[in-house]
C-alpha cells in the first residue's frame, strides 16, 4: 500500500531523497514531464488536452525529525529538532538514525533520581539524549555522524473502524493523495508538486511555485484534529471521521475566498462531508505560493489527523477517500469552465 510506504521512509528537511525516489516510481509512467529542481522539489506535469488555467497541486514530502548535534563522552547522543516537535512526546521513544538506520532510544534522568522541581514540569531537549547502546564516545562516532537526522521507528497499521495510525501522516497523506490524483487525466495543464523543507519554513514551495508560475493551487495536507477530552467542541480545529478541511486562514495565508467557496458548494452539491479549520496557528505551503510572482489563487485542503508532529497520528480512510473526491470534483470543475 503507497500510504504505508511513504509513512514508512524518513525523510526531514532537505534530506527527503528516499522519500523522493519512492514517488518518482510511482508517478513517472503517470505524467509527460518529471524534474528535480536545484532545492529538491519533484516536478512533475501533465499536459492536458487542451489550455486552460495553469493548475498546481502541492504537497510536502518533509516530515519532522531530530537532527544530532553532539556525542558525549559516554557514548550517548544530544540532539535538537527539526520542525515542531513538542519535547514531551520523545521520552523513551525508539529512533532510527542516519542512513544506516541505527537503532536507538530517547532517555531521560530516571524519575526517581529527578529533583522535585523537575518532576513537575516537562523535560527540555537539553534534558533529554538518545542511547544506541555504545559505552563510549568513539565507540558511538563509529556509527553516527554529526548532522545524521533521527526519525521515529512507527509502522503503519490500522486499528479501529476505518483508522489509520502512522508517523509522518504531515504530509505523507497528502503526497499519497497526489500520486492517486495524477493517475487521471484532465483537459487543462496540471503540475503536481512534491515540496521539499516545509517544516522549517515553507521553502520548497518558495522555489516551485515562482518556478511553475500557476493561475491556481490546491495544497494537499495533513492538518491538527484536536477533538480530544480537555478541549472544548468549538475549540476544536478539526474533527477525525468528518471529512476533509477548508481553511480561511492560518500564520501564513488568508486562502482566495471565492475558491473556498466554491470548494465548499461543490462539497454540498456532490454530497461529501467537509469541515472548516477553525484554528488559525500554524501554515503550509500555501503561504508561499499566494504571493509567489504576481500573486496566485490558493486554497487548502487537509486531512485532520490527531497527534500530529508525534511518533504516532491518526486518520481516517474516509476522510481521505472524501478529500479524493473533493479535490476531482473541483478539477472537473475546472474543464467545464466554472472558476
Amino acid at each position: 500500500m503507497l500510504l504505508k510506504r511513504l509513512t514508512e521512509a524518513c525523510g526531514g528537511p532537505g534530506k527527503e531523497n528516499d522519500v523522493r525516489n519512492l514517488i518518482r516510481s510511482e508517478v513517472t509512467n503517470l505524467v509527460d514531464e518529471i524534474r528535480t529542481d536545484a532545492l529538491g522539489n519533484l516536478i512533475t506535469y501533465k499536459k492536458g488536452k487542451h489550455n486552460g488555467p495553469k493548475v498546481m497541486l502541492a504537497a510536502h514530502m518533509d516530515e519532522v525529525a531530530l537532527m544530532i548535534v553532539g556525542v558525549e563522552k559516554n557514548g550517548l547522543l544530544k540532539f535538537q529538532s527539526v520542525g515542531g516537535i513538542d519535547p514531551r512526546v520523545l521520552v523513551a521513544k525508539s529512533v532510527w538514525i542516519g542512513p544506516n538506520k541505527i537503532n536507538g532510544v530517547i532517555g531521560s534522568k530516571a524519575i526517581h533520581l529527578q529533583k522535585p522541581g523537575e518532576r513537575k514540569r516537562s523535560l527540555g531537549i537539553d534534558e533529554l539524549y538518545i542511547d544506541i547502546g555504545a559505552k563510549k564516545q568513539e565507540e558511538t562516532e563509529k556509527q553516527v555522524q554529526l548532522g545524521d537526522y533521527a526519525y521515529f521507528t512507527t509502522e503503519y497499521s490500522e486499528l479501529g473502524v476505518d483508522t489509520i495510525k502512522a508517523k509522518a501522516l504531515d504530509d505523507r497523506v497528502g503526497c499519497a493523495m497526489l500520486v492517486d490524483l495524477l493517475q487521471d487525466s484532465y483537459s487543462f495543464p496540471l503540475y503536481g508538486v512534491f515540496t521539499v523543507q516545509e517544516e522549517v519554513g515553507l521553502r520548497g514551495a518558495t522555489v516551485a511555485s515562482y518556478s511553475v508560475a500557476p493561475d491556481i493551487a490546491l495544497v494537499l495536507e495533513g492538518t491538527t484534529a484536536s477533538d480530544v477530552p480537555s478541549i472544548d467542541e468549538h475549540k476544536y480545529a478539526t474533527t477525525v471521521g468528518q471529512g476533509p478541511s477548508l481553511t480561511f486562514m492560518d500564520s501564513a495565508v488568508i486562502p482566495d475566498p471565492k475558491l473556498v467557496s466554491t470548494l465548499m458548494r461543490l462539497a454540498n452539491e456532490h454530497n461529501i462531508p467537509v469541515q472548516y479549520r477553525r484554528h488559525t496557528a500554524g501554515g503550509t505551503d500555501a503561504g508561499r505560493i499566494q504571493p509567489s510572482r504576481a500573486g496566485v489563487r490558493v486554497a487548502v485542503i487537509a486531512i485532520p489527523c490527531r497527534y500530529i508532529h508525534s511518533p504516532i497520528a491518526i486518520m481516517n480512510k474516509k476522510d481521505y477517500d472524501n478529500a479524493l473526491r473533493l479535490v476531482r470534483v473541483f478539477l472537473n470543475s475546472l474543464s467545464e469552465g466554472e472558476v
